[in-house]
């Protein structure tokens, strides 16, 4: 399965489903992180899934990563 990376111009204009705030993009782990809701969406062949249904609870995390990115609008 070849890894594709999410077009950036995507990511600045994504807003979490739930709380509408910003995301942070985890590269390593292939997800967009909503702190405000405590959710991480994943991205399957650099397409971001946006569904709650399909998001994975922060609280799951068995060790707290800081973003690997900076977030987005930040330069």
């Amino acid at each position: 399965m070849s890894e594709r990376t999410v077009d950036p111009k995507l990511l600045e204009i994504l807003v979490c489903p739930v709380t509408k705030g910003p995301l942070d993009y985890d590269r390593a782990a292939n997800e967009l992180i909503s702190r405000r809701a405590g959710l991480a969406f994943p991205i399957r062949d650099g397409m971001p899934i946006m569904l709650v249904d399909e998001a994975r609870s922060l609280d799951d995390q068995q060790s707290p990563r800081p973003p690997h990115d900076t977030p987005r609008g930040a330069r």
